[in-house]
């Protein structure tokens, strides 16, 4: 007969473990329950989506469906393989997510201008939700009244073409100060890294614009800067598993991905009110009136607003603003320098076209761009081969047929720009950079050629683009008149990689070094 030591510590040890035990029962059981629920659900809306006709795409697993199949931190590449074998429209599903993927210039014309009401949204994602301060910006906003309010009234102010005009002497300024800073590492024959000069000029010119002084005034270090931009970057496309299942959004919080987003969002805000409260300093210069800042600061006070904007709305569209004009600027200089350094006919054109009309002056400005149509040319033929932003992402507001196929309401909709610059059927020679392809042609970026919508179409279309565009082409026509440029000694042209680091905004992995000659002393 077994003796029972009536022991307290026994006794709760014991204890201890039956409650320990019953814990990972319960936690076990609501796991299986949940997983069960799951493929019952899933069975019954696969039953339900077969007497839809969608497009071919590859098959998934149960639960998760093609979520394997799906690398976030490389998407063009990722899609453009799978779209080779299932065609130009594909369906996936990410989770609980339907997708479709577009990848010819025809289906992106199909859906986007044809159907543009019904593509005119965006996917939802905790991080776009958080980084946009729950959805008050105008480019990862929902289609909805507040973002046809807030966008009408942002491209009335900031983005008019006289608005645009009014920076050109930001401009021709941090132009300046970029190839002063160029000619000193020449004149010292040191080795100059292209994509530090280009982020630098981005960065400063963005700030000149938005906040009436240069980055490196504002007394936030640059590099930290930089690094909290691609934090921002690649935050807004983790994937969270609470957006497909809500029930396991503990996943998220577990994995550290929900700590990481509330990091990059306290760093954030706390950036932004820095710029905010120097505005409203009574003893702010002069020079800050009439910046970007100071307009939404007139858009809050104005009583006939149609929307109510607080500072969380500025918050959020100055997000916008460093975002689009910072990473992609600095993205098109690199890539075209990149390009004709590895086509070294198109350097010789494009060089020889810009100190052919400029002559002896000092830089080339403004007024002078419009009288380079190769060098445009040059601009255009890198937005196709090398897009910025190479996934133009939409989601569906109602039900539609592209191609013969039902697309359902909140459906994802990824257009593979990647893809489209390289479709054969719109483009001759696709795979090679030929700049000569938009010489005499009207195919523009503007929105209107589906095959070269790097700044998306419609009513979702970037309303500050050409903002962008002026400044690429002034920097990228200075660069290539001040100066001579030439490899690193040992390096040849089929050395120079074209390897890209992951992301939304698509860098060069690895920096773009070349060695300068001044043109003029």
């Amino acid at each position: 007969m077994l003796k029972v030591i009536n022991f307290p510590g026994v006794v709760y040890l014991h204890s201890f473990i039956l409650i320990t035990n019953f814990k990972m029962v319960v936690t076990i059981a609501l796991s299986l329950f949940i997983v069960i629920f799951l493929l019952a659900r899933c069975q019954i809306k696969r039953g339900r989506r077969e007497k839809l006709c969608r497009p071919p795409g590859p098959r998934g697993l149960p639960i998760i469906e093609n979520m394997l199949q799906y690398d976030s931190s490389n998407v063009h590449i990722c899609l453009s393989k799978l779209s080779k074998k299932y065609g130009p429209i594909m369906y996936m599903k990410l989770a609980s997510a339907p997708m479709i993927v577009i990848s010819s210039a025809s289906l992106a014309k199909e859906a986007l201008k044809d159907n543009d009401l019904a593509f005119s949204s965006r996917p939802y994602t905790s991080g776009l939700s958080k980084i946009s301060y729950n959805n008050l910006d105008i480019i990862f906003s929902p289609y909805n009244d507040y973002w046809r309010d807030m966008r009408k009234m942002i491209v009335r102010r900031l983005f008019t073409k006289e608005q645009v005009n009014t920076f050109r002497h930001a401009r021709e300024d941090e132009v300046s100060h970029m190839i002063k800073d160029i000619s000193q590492q020449a004149k010292s024959n040191q080795v100059v890294n292209i994509s530090k000069v280009a982020m630098s000029f981005a960065s400063n010119i963005t700030s000149r614009v938005t906040l009436g002084k240069r980055f490196d005034e504002t007394g936030f270090r640059k590099t930290r800067f930089e690094k909290l931009l691609n934090e921002i970057q690649a935050i807004k496309n983790v994937a969270f598993i609470g957006d497909y299942y809500p029930l396991l959004g503990w996943i998220d919080r577990l994995s550290g991905k929900t700590s990481r987003l509330e990091k990059v969002f306290k760093d954030m805000d706390i950036l932004f009110q820095q710029f905010i409260d120097e505005h409203l300093s009574p003893n702010r210069p002069h020079y800050m009136d009439g910046d970007f800042l100071d307009i939404l600061f007139q858009l809050r006070e104005e009583p006939s607003s149609s929307v109510h904007i607080d500072w969380d709305n500025i918050k959020a569209l100055l997000m916008n603003i460093f975002l689009a004009a910072t990473d992609p600027t600095a993205s098109i200089i690199v890539w075209a320098m990149t390009a004709l350094v590895k086509k070294p006919s198109a350097f010789k054109k494009a060089h020889e076209e810009i100190r052919g009309l400029v002559g002896k002056k000092d830089r080339v400005d403004g007024d002078d761009i419009d009288k380079l149509p190769y060098l445009k040319a040059v601009v255009k033929e890198t937005l196709r081969f090398y897009p910025p932003a190479p996934i133009l992402p939409r989601a569906t507001t109602k039900r539609c047929i592209i191609d013969g196929y039902e697309i359902e309401p909140k459906t994802i909709v990824m257009v593979n720009l990647w893809d489209i610059g390289r479709d054969p059927e719109y483009w001759d020679n696709p795979n090679e950079f030929l700049p000569e392809r938009f010489l005499n042609s009207t195919i523009d970026f503007k929105g209107h050629d589906y095959g070269l919508i790097p700044f998306g179409t419609g009513r979702r279309r970037c309303p500050g683009y050409s903002l962008g565009v002026a400044q690429v082409e002034l920097a990228l026509a200075n660069l290539l008149y001040s100066f001579d440029w030439k490899l690193p000694r040992g390096i040849r042209e089929e050395d120079i990689d074209i390897e890209a680091e992951p992301g939304a905004v698509v860098h060069k992995k690895n920096a773009l070094c070349l060695m300068a000659k001044c043109y003029i002393e």
